[in-house]
Protein backbone atom coordinates (compact mmCIF):
# COMPACT_ATOMS: atom_id res chain seq x y z
CA UNK A 1 0.00 0.00 0.00
CA UNK A 2 1.12 3.94 -1.01
CA UNK A 3 0.99 6.04 2.06
CA UNK A 4 0.88 8.92 0.07
CA UNK A 5 -1.43 11.13 2.58
CA UNK A 6 -5.36 10.88 0.96
CA UNK A 7 -8.22 11.87 2.86
CA UNK A 8 -10.08 9.19 4.25
CA UNK A 9 -13.28 9.17 3.93
CA UNK A 10 -13.93 8.81 7.56
CA UNK A 11 -11.63 11.55 8.67
CA UNK A 12 -9.00 9.14 9.77
CA UNK A 13 -5.69 10.53 10.17
CA UNK A 14 -3.26 7.99 8.27
CA UNK A 15 -4.36 6.00 5.21
CA UNK A 16 -5.65 2.90 5.66
CA UNK A 17 -8.19 0.31 3.63
CA UNK A 18 -11.82 0.96 4.39
CA UNK A 19 -12.67 -2.37 2.96
CA UNK A 20 -10.84 -5.75 2.07
CA UNK A 21 -12.65 -5.28 -1.53
CA UNK A 22 -14.19 -2.44 -3.25
CA UNK A 23 -17.07 -3.55 -5.48
CA UNK A 24 -17.89 -0.99 -7.76
CA UNK A 25 -21.62 -1.37 -9.07
CA UNK A 26 -24.68 -3.05 -7.42
CA UNK A 27 -26.30 -4.90 -10.61
CA UNK A 28 -26.34 -8.80 -10.47
CA UNK A 29 -22.33 -8.88 -11.17
CA UNK A 30 -21.25 -6.77 -8.32
CA UNK A 31 -24.56 -7.69 -5.96
CA UNK A 32 -23.21 -11.69 -6.33
CA UNK A 33 -19.50 -10.92 -6.23
CA UNK A 34 -20.12 -8.73 -2.90
CA UNK A 35 -22.42 -11.62 -1.49
CA UNK A 36 -20.11 -14.23 -2.13
CA UNK A 37 -17.29 -11.82 -0.42
CA UNK A 38 -18.91 -11.00 2.41
CA UNK A 39 -20.16 -14.07 3.39
CA UNK A 40 -16.50 -15.43 3.73
CA UNK A 41 -16.23 -13.01 6.29
CA UNK A 42 -14.30 -10.28 4.04
CA UNK A 43 -15.14 -6.56 4.65
CA UNK A 44 -17.12 -5.23 1.67
CA UNK A 45 -17.90 -2.08 0.18
CA UNK A 46 -20.07 -2.04 -2.41
CA UNK A 47 -20.62 1.59 -4.31
CA UNK A 48 -23.70 2.42 -6.49
CA UNK A 49 -23.79 5.03 -8.37
CA UNK A 50 -27.96 4.71 -8.37
CA UNK A 51 -30.73 4.66 -5.56
CA UNK A 52 -32.69 1.25 -6.01
CA UNK A 53 -34.95 -0.04 -7.11
CA UNK A 54 -34.47 1.70 -10.51
CA UNK A 55 -35.78 0.92 -14.26
CA UNK A 56 -32.82 -1.26 -16.24
CA UNK A 57 -33.22 -2.19 -19.96
CA UNK A 58 -33.15 -5.47 -19.82
CA UNK A 59 -35.65 -8.40 -21.13
CA UNK A 60 -36.32 -9.36 -17.61
CA UNK A 61 -36.41 -12.99 -18.78
CA UNK A 62 -34.04 -15.87 -16.97
CA UNK A 63 -33.01 -19.12 -17.89
CA UNK A 64 -32.70 -21.86 -15.67
CA UNK A 65 -28.93 -21.23 -15.99
CA UNK A 66 -29.92 -17.85 -13.99
CA UNK A 67 -32.32 -19.54 -11.56
CA UNK A 68 -29.60 -21.47 -10.30
CA UNK A 69 -27.49 -18.69 -9.19
CA UNK A 70 -30.71 -17.22 -7.46
CA UNK A 71 -31.37 -20.58 -5.63
CA UNK A 72 -28.18 -20.78 -4.54
CA UNK A 73 -28.21 -17.02 -3.18
CA UNK A 74 -31.20 -18.53 -0.77
CA UNK A 75 -33.68 -16.81 -3.06
CA UNK A 76 -36.91 -18.33 -3.05
CA UNK A 77 -39.66 -17.58 -5.87
CA UNK A 78 -42.98 -17.87 -4.33
CA UNK A 79 -43.68 -14.07 -3.31
CA UNK A 80 -45.70 -11.93 -5.99
CA UNK A 81 -43.07 -10.55 -8.64
CA UNK A 82 -41.89 -13.88 -9.93
CA UNK A 83 -43.64 -16.16 -12.75
CA UNK A 84 -42.19 -19.33 -13.87
CA UNK A 85 -41.69 -20.22 -17.41
CA UNK A 86 -41.51 -24.11 -18.71
CA UNK A 87 -39.66 -23.28 -21.88
CA UNK A 88 -38.82 -21.23 -25.14
CA UNK A 89 -41.79 -20.42 -27.89
CA UNK A 90 -40.03 -20.13 -30.84
CA UNK A 91 -41.76 -18.55 -34.51
CA UNK A 92 -40.19 -17.96 -37.88
CA UNK A 93 -41.13 -18.76 -41.19
CA UNK A 94 -44.72 -19.48 -39.91
CA UNK A 95 -43.64 -22.06 -37.77
CA UNK A 96 -44.67 -21.88 -34.14
CA UNK A 97 -42.45 -24.61 -31.57
CA UNK A 98 -42.87 -25.04 -27.84
CA UNK A 99 -39.26 -26.48 -26.91
CA UNK A 100 -39.72 -27.06 -22.53
CA UNK A 101 -36.15 -26.61 -20.75
CA UNK A 102 -34.07 -29.62 -20.75
CA UNK A 103 -34.64 -31.81 -17.94
CA UNK A 104 -31.02 -31.53 -16.29
CA UNK A 105 -29.94 -32.24 -13.08
CA UNK A 106 -27.75 -29.10 -12.69
CA UNK A 107 -29.86 -26.80 -13.83
CA UNK A 108 -33.63 -26.32 -12.45
CA UNK A 109 -36.36 -27.38 -15.38
CA UNK A 110 -37.84 -24.04 -15.48
CA UNK A 111 -37.32 -20.69 -15.96
CA UNK A 112 -38.63 -17.34 -14.46
CA UNK A 113 -39.36 -13.46 -15.35
CA UNK A 114 -38.80 -10.78 -13.22
CA UNK A 115 -38.43 -6.77 -14.11
CA UNK A 116 -34.79 -5.32 -13.24
CA UNK A 117 -37.00 -2.66 -11.40
CA UNK A 118 -36.66 -4.59 -8.07
CA UNK A 119 -34.44 -7.82 -9.37
CA UNK A 120 -31.07 -6.08 -8.83
CA UNK A 121 -32.63 -4.64 -5.27
CA UNK A 122 -33.29 -8.49 -4.18
CA UNK A 123 -29.62 -9.39 -5.08
CA UNK A 124 -28.17 -6.17 -3.09
CA UNK A 125 -30.24 -6.92 -0.45
CA UNK A 126 -29.02 -10.61 -0.12
CA UNK A 127 -25.12 -8.96 -0.01
CA UNK A 128 -26.36 -6.91 2.80
CA UNK A 129 -27.70 -9.31 4.56
CA UNK A 130 -24.72 -11.69 4.55
CA UNK A 131 -22.70 -8.39 5.99
CA UNK A 132 -21.68 -6.04 2.72
CA UNK A 133 -21.69 -2.49 2.97
CA UNK A 134 -23.71 -0.79 0.46
CA UNK A 135 -23.49 2.87 -0.30
CA UNK A 136 -26.22 4.16 -2.67
CA UNK A 137 -25.89 7.13 -5.20
CA UNK A 138 -21.77 7.07 -5.14
CA UNK A 139 -20.49 7.84 -8.51
CA UNK A 140 -17.03 6.52 -8.83
CA UNK A 141 -14.86 8.92 -11.11
CA UNK A 142 -11.16 7.40 -11.05
CA UNK A 143 -9.24 5.22 -9.73
CA UNK A 144 -6.33 5.33 -6.96
CA UNK A 145 -2.99 4.30 -8.18
CA UNK A 146 -0.08 3.53 -6.42
CA UNK A 147 2.31 4.86 -8.01
CA UNK A 148 5.59 2.97 -6.66
CA UNK A 149 3.61 -0.33 -7.64
CA UNK A 150 1.60 0.79 -10.75
CA UNK A 151 -1.20 -1.06 -8.80
CA UNK A 152 -5.26 0.69 -8.48
CA UNK A 153 -5.53 0.68 -4.54
CA UNK A 154 -8.86 2.82 -3.97
CA UNK A 155 -11.41 4.65 -5.77
CA UNK A 156 -12.18 8.06 -5.68
CA UNK A 157 -15.94 8.60 -5.50
CA UNK A 158 -19.46 11.55 -5.44
CA UNK A 159 -22.67 11.61 -4.62
CA UNK A 160 -24.83 14.89 -4.48
CA UNK A 161 -24.74 15.20 -1.05
CA UNK A 162 -21.11 15.40 0.01
CA UNK A 163 -17.85 16.28 -1.26
CA UNK A 164 -15.66 14.03 -2.91
CA UNK A 165 -14.43 11.06 -1.11
CA UNK A 166 -11.86 8.67 -1.75
CA UNK A 167 -12.51 4.81 -0.75
CA UNK A 168 -9.23 2.50 -0.41
CA UNK A 169 -8.43 -1.10 -0.56
CA UNK A 170 -6.05 -3.54 -1.86
CA UNK A 171 -8.17 -5.11 -4.37
CA UNK A 172 -11.41 -3.33 -6.62
CA UNK A 173 -13.71 -5.13 -8.38
CA UNK A 174 -15.56 -3.19 -11.99
CA UNK A 175 -18.86 -4.68 -12.13
CA UNK A 176 -19.88 -0.87 -13.59
CA UNK A 177 -21.56 -2.07 -16.57
CA UNK A 178 -21.30 -1.84 -20.68
CA UNK A 179 -18.86 1.05 -19.97
CA UNK A 180 -16.57 0.51 -17.50
CA UNK A 181 -15.27 3.58 -17.14
CA UNK A 182 -13.20 2.39 -13.91
CA UNK A 183 -11.60 -0.19 -16.78
CA UNK A 184 -11.01 2.42 -19.18
CA UNK A 185 -9.00 4.73 -17.09
CA UNK A 186 -7.25 1.70 -15.62
CA UNK A 187 -5.96 1.60 -19.66
CA UNK A 188 -8.50 -1.84 -20.34
CA UNK A 189 -10.51 -0.99 -23.81
CA UNK A 190 -12.63 -2.74 -25.51
CA UNK A 191 -11.81 -5.21 -28.22
CA UNK A 192 -13.26 -4.64 -32.15
CA UNK A 193 -13.08 -8.03 -33.24
CA UNK A 194 -15.78 -9.05 -30.93
CA UNK A 195 -19.79 -8.75 -31.52
CA UNK A 196 -21.76 -6.17 -30.27
CA UNK A 197 -25.67 -5.91 -29.89
CA UNK A 198 -28.56 -3.60 -28.96
CA UNK A 199 -31.25 -4.66 -27.10
CA UNK A 200 -34.08 -1.95 -26.96
CA UNK A 201 -37.62 -2.94 -25.13
CA UNK A 202 -40.85 -1.71 -23.69
CA UNK A 203 -43.59 -2.77 -21.90
CA UNK A 204 -47.20 -2.93 -23.27
CA UNK A 205 -50.52 -4.06 -20.79
CA UNK A 206 -51.56 -6.87 -22.13
CA UNK A 207 -53.76 -10.30 -22.07
CA UNK A 208 -50.69 -12.43 -22.79
CA UNK A 209 -49.04 -10.92 -19.24
CA UNK A 210 -49.12 -14.28 -17.49
CA UNK A 211 -47.46 -16.28 -20.59
CA UNK A 212 -46.12 -20.13 -19.30
CA UNK A 213 -43.45 -19.57 -22.04
CA UNK A 214 -40.73 -17.02 -23.11
CA UNK A 215 -40.92 -16.24 -26.56
CA UNK A 216 -38.69 -15.62 -29.34
CA UNK A 217 -39.43 -14.30 -32.99
CA UNK A 218 -36.63 -15.08 -35.43
CA UNK A 219 -37.37 -13.19 -37.86
CA UNK A 220 -36.93 -9.37 -37.92
CA UNK A 221 -37.17 -7.40 -41.09
CA UNK A 222 -36.18 -3.76 -42.00
CA UNK A 223 -36.50 -1.43 -44.69
CA UNK A 224 -33.13 -0.12 -46.37
CA UNK A 225 -33.53 1.72 -49.54
CA UNK A 226 -36.03 0.07 -51.71
CA UNK A 227 -35.79 -3.75 -50.40
CA UNK A 228 -35.97 -5.26 -47.32
CA UNK A 229 -33.71 -6.67 -45.37
CA UNK A 230 -33.17 -9.91 -42.66
CA UNK A 231 -31.33 -8.64 -39.78
CA UNK A 232 -29.17 -10.95 -37.36
CA UNK A 233 -31.59 -10.98 -34.03
CA UNK A 234 -34.34 -12.03 -32.74
CA UNK A 235 -37.39 -10.32 -31.24
CA UNK A 236 -39.35 -11.44 -27.57
CA UNK A 237 -42.34 -11.16 -25.77
CA UNK A 238 -42.19 -12.11 -21.94
CA UNK A 239 -44.82 -12.32 -20.09
CA UNK A 240 -44.33 -9.94 -16.44
CA UNK A 241 -47.27 -11.51 -14.67
CA UNK A 242 -48.39 -8.26 -13.79
CA UNK A 243 -50.45 -7.62 -16.47
CA UNK A 244 -47.36 -6.29 -18.63
CA UNK A 245 -45.82 -8.13 -21.36
CA UNK A 246 -41.78 -7.06 -22.04
CA UNK A 247 -42.02 -6.86 -25.93
CA UNK A 248 -37.99 -6.34 -27.35
CA UNK A 249 -35.66 -6.84 -30.14
CA UNK A 250 -32.02 -7.77 -30.21
CA UNK A 251 -29.55 -7.19 -32.73
CA UNK A 252 -26.39 -7.69 -33.63
CA UNK A 253 -23.20 -5.90 -35.37
CA UNK A 254 -22.80 -8.76 -37.82
CA UNK A 255 -24.16 -7.01 -40.90
CA UNK A 256 -23.28 -4.07 -42.85
CA UNK A 257 -26.63 -2.14 -42.30
CA UNK A 258 -26.22 -2.34 -37.97
CA UNK A 259 -25.17 1.33 -38.06
CA UNK A 260 -28.63 2.81 -39.94
CA UNK A 261 -31.44 0.92 -38.09
CA UNK A 262 -33.50 2.64 -36.04
CA UNK A 263 -34.24 -0.01 -33.66
CA UNK A 264 -36.84 2.41 -31.87
CA UNK A 265 -39.18 2.91 -34.75
CA UNK A 266 -37.96 -0.99 -35.96
CA UNK A 267 -39.65 -1.76 -32.65
CA UNK A 268 -42.70 0.03 -33.22
CA UNK A 269 -42.98 -1.64 -36.65
CA UNK A 270 -42.89 -5.30 -35.65
CA UNK A 271 -45.46 -4.38 -32.47
CA UNK A 272 -47.63 -3.10 -34.96
CA UNK A 273 -47.93 -6.26 -37.10
CA UNK A 274 -48.77 -8.16 -33.85
CA UNK A 275 -52.67 -9.33 -33.46
CA UNK A 276 -54.53 -6.58 -31.91
CA UNK A 277 -56.04 -8.33 -29.51
CA UNK A 278 -52.44 -9.00 -27.61
CA UNK A 279 -53.17 -5.04 -27.21
CA UNK A 280 -49.20 -3.87 -28.70
CA UNK A 281 -50.13 -0.42 -29.08
CA UNK A 282 -49.23 3.02 -28.36
CA UNK A 283 -52.10 3.34 -25.92
CA UNK A 284 -50.99 0.12 -23.88
CA UNK A 285 -47.71 1.20 -23.92
CA UNK A 286 -46.12 1.43 -20.41
CA UNK A 287 -43.03 3.34 -20.36
CA UNK A 288 -40.66 4.27 -23.12
CA UNK A 289 -38.83 2.43 -25.58
CA UNK A 290 -35.29 1.97 -24.04
CA UNK A 291 -31.93 0.65 -25.49
CA UNK A 292 -28.94 -0.43 -23.94
CA UNK A 293 -25.92 -2.28 -25.83
CA UNK A 294 -24.80 -5.89 -24.98
CA UNK A 295 -21.28 -6.56 -24.66
CA UNK A 296 -20.11 -9.84 -25.93
CA UNK A 297 -17.64 -12.63 -25.80
CA UNK A 298 -15.20 -11.27 -23.95
CA UNK A 299 -14.91 -7.85 -25.43
CA UNK A 300 -12.76 -6.64 -22.69
CA UNK A 301 -9.80 -8.05 -20.94
CA UNK A 302 -7.63 -8.54 -19.36
CA UNK A 303 -10.50 -9.92 -16.23
CA UNK A 304 -7.69 -9.43 -13.88
CA UNK A 305 -5.14 -6.85 -13.70
CA UNK A 306 -2.83 -4.65 -11.60
CA UNK A 307 -5.32 -4.87 -8.85
CA UNK A 308 -8.56 -4.35 -10.71
CA UNK A 309 -10.89 -7.59 -11.27
CA UNK A 310 -14.09 -7.48 -14.14
CA UNK A 311 -17.05 -9.14 -13.70
CA UNK A 312 -20.20 -9.09 -15.86
CA UNK A 313 -20.78 -6.69 -19.07
CA UNK A 314 -17.58 -4.72 -17.56
CA UNK A 315 -15.90 -7.79 -18.90
CA UNK A 316 -17.99 -8.51 -21.84
CA UNK A 317 -19.46 -11.75 -20.56
CA UNK A 318 -22.89 -11.53 -22.60
CA UNK A 319 -23.77 -14.71 -24.50
CA UNK A 320 -23.38 -14.20 -28.08
CA UNK A 321 -25.92 -17.38 -28.74
CA UNK A 322 -28.72 -15.59 -27.14
CA UNK A 323 -28.09 -12.19 -25.41
CA UNK A 324 -28.34 -13.41 -21.91
CA UNK A 325 -26.00 -11.66 -19.36
CA UNK A 326 -27.27 -12.15 -16.07
CA UNK A 327 -26.68 -15.64 -15.46
CA UNK A 328 -22.96 -14.94 -16.82
CA UNK A 329 -22.74 -12.38 -14.49
CA UNK A 330 -23.57 -13.92 -11.20
CA UNK A 331 -21.19 -17.10 -12.11
CA UNK A 332 -18.37 -14.86 -12.88
CA UNK A 333 -19.18 -13.24 -9.27
CA UNK A 334 -19.02 -16.34 -7.22
CA UNK A 335 -15.80 -17.17 -9.45
CA UNK A 336 -14.22 -13.91 -9.13
CA UNK A 337 -15.24 -13.83 -5.11
CA UNK A 338 -13.92 -17.25 -4.76
CA UNK A 339 -10.18 -16.61 -6.20
CA UNK A 340 -10.22 -13.32 -3.69
CA UNK A 341 -11.44 -15.27 -0.76
CA UNK A 342 -8.56 -17.91 -1.76
CA UNK A 343 -5.73 -14.71 -2.44
CA UNK A 344 -6.72 -12.70 0.53
CA UNK A 345 -5.69 -15.70 2.72
CA UNK A 346 -2.11 -15.90 1.25
CA UNK A 347 1.10 -14.67 3.32
CA UNK A 348 2.78 -12.50 0.83
CA UNK A 349 1.86 -9.93 -2.19
CA UNK A 350 3.41 -12.51 -4.42
CA UNK A 351 1.38 -15.64 -3.91
CA UNK A 352 -1.66 -13.53 -3.77
CA UNK A 353 -1.05 -12.23 -7.22
CA UNK A 354 -0.83 -15.48 -8.03
CA UNK A 355 -3.77 -16.63 -7.06
CA UNK A 356 -5.68 -13.28 -8.42
CA UNK A 357 -4.41 -14.39 -11.80
CA UNK A 358 -6.21 -17.90 -12.18
CA UNK A 359 -9.51 -15.73 -12.44
CA UNK A 360 -8.93 -14.95 -16.00
CA UNK A 361 -8.36 -18.38 -16.40
CA UNK A 362 -11.08 -19.96 -14.89
CA UNK A 363 -13.52 -17.58 -16.79
CA UNK A 364 -11.53 -18.28 -20.00
CA UNK A 365 -12.05 -22.29 -18.84
CA UNK A 366 -15.78 -21.86 -18.55
CA UNK A 367 -16.51 -19.77 -21.11
CA UNK A 368 -13.63 -19.23 -23.35
CA UNK A 369 -14.28 -22.27 -26.13
CA UNK A 370 -18.17 -21.67 -26.06
CA UNK A 371 -17.95 -17.88 -26.90
CA UNK A 372 -15.91 -18.67 -29.62
CA UNK A 373 -18.50 -20.93 -30.67
CA UNK A 374 -20.94 -18.04 -30.77
CA UNK A 375 -18.82 -15.60 -32.46
CA UNK A 376 -18.58 -18.37 -35.29
CA UNK A 377 -22.24 -18.06 -35.12
CA UNK A 378 -22.73 -14.63 -35.06
CA UNK A 379 -21.26 -14.23 -38.20
CA UNK A 380 -23.29 -17.49 -39.96
CA UNK A 381 -26.50 -15.57 -38.91
CA UNK A 382 -25.57 -12.17 -40.52
CA UNK A 383 -25.50 -13.79 -43.54
CA UNK A 384 -29.68 -13.72 -44.84
CA UNK A 385 -29.79 -16.21 -46.87
CA UNK A 386 -28.69 -18.74 -44.03
CA UNK A 387 -31.13 -16.89 -41.65
CA UNK A 388 -33.46 -17.47 -44.37
CA UNK A 389 -33.46 -21.36 -44.78
CA UNK A 390 -32.23 -22.02 -41.26
CA UNK A 391 -35.77 -20.60 -40.20
CA UNK A 392 -37.65 -22.26 -43.05
CA UNK A 393 -35.75 -25.74 -42.69
CA UNK A 394 -34.83 -25.91 -39.43
CA UNK A 395 -37.71 -24.84 -37.09
CA UNK A 396 -39.37 -28.19 -38.55
CA UNK A 397 -36.89 -30.47 -36.96
CA UNK A 398 -37.85 -30.46 -33.27
CA UNK A 399 -35.02 -32.78 -32.44
CA UNK A 400 -32.48 -30.45 -33.77
CA UNK A 401 -34.17 -27.92 -32.42
CA UNK A 402 -33.77 -29.62 -29.08
CA UNK A 403 -30.37 -29.37 -30.12
CA UNK A 404 -30.17 -25.43 -30.45
CA UNK A 405 -31.70 -24.73 -27.18
CA UNK A 406 -29.55 -26.27 -25.53
CA UNK A 407 -26.31 -25.34 -27.47
CA UNK A 408 -27.86 -21.51 -27.31
CA UNK A 409 -29.24 -21.49 -23.70
CA UNK A 410 -25.78 -23.50 -22.80
CA UNK A 411 -27.61 -26.15 -20.70
CA UNK A 412 -26.17 -29.39 -20.97
CA UNK A 413 -24.82 -31.68 -17.86
CA UNK A 414 -21.06 -31.36 -17.76
CA UNK A 415 -20.82 -35.07 -17.37
CA UNK A 416 -23.02 -37.98 -18.01
CA UNK A 417 -25.50 -36.44 -20.17
CA UNK A 418 -27.02 -37.54 -23.07
CA UNK A 419 -25.43 -37.40 -26.86
CA UNK A 420 -26.58 -33.72 -27.35
CA UNK A 421 -24.66 -32.70 -24.18
CA UNK A 422 -21.86 -34.52 -25.10
CA UNK A 423 -21.69 -33.30 -28.85
CA UNK A 424 -21.82 -29.22 -27.10
CA UNK A 425 -19.84 -30.11 -24.33
CA UNK A 426 -17.43 -31.84 -26.25
CA UNK A 427 -17.63 -29.00 -28.99
CA UNK A 428 -16.75 -26.29 -26.70
CA UNK A 429 -13.51 -28.21 -25.07
CA UNK A 430 -11.97 -28.71 -28.96
CA UNK A 431 -12.70 -24.90 -29.69
CA UNK A 432 -10.06 -22.28 -28.92
CA UNK A 433 -10.57 -19.89 -26.18
CA UNK A 434 -8.90 -17.02 -28.06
Amino acid sequence: MSETAIPSPRGRGKVENDADVIVVGAGPAGATTAYYLAQAGLDVLLLEKSAFPRDKVCGDGLTPRAVKQLTAMGITFEDEGWIKNHGLRIIGAGTRLELPWPELVEYPSFGLVRTRYDFDQILADRAVLAGAQVMWRTNVTGPVIDERTNRIVGVHAKDPDREPVTYRAPLVVAADGNSSRLSVAMGIRKRDDRPMGVAVRTYFESPRHDDDHLESWLELWDRSGDKDVLLPGYGWVFGVGDGTSNVGLGVLNSTASFQDVDYRKLLRRWTESMPAEWGFTEENRRGSIRGAALPMAFNRVPHYSRGLMLVGDSGGMVNPFNGEGIAYAMEAGQMAADVIVQAHGRTTQQTRERVLLRYPDMVSEAYGGYYTLGRHFVKLIGQPEFMKYATRYGLRQRTLMKFVLKMLANLTEPRRGDAMDRIINGLTKITPTA
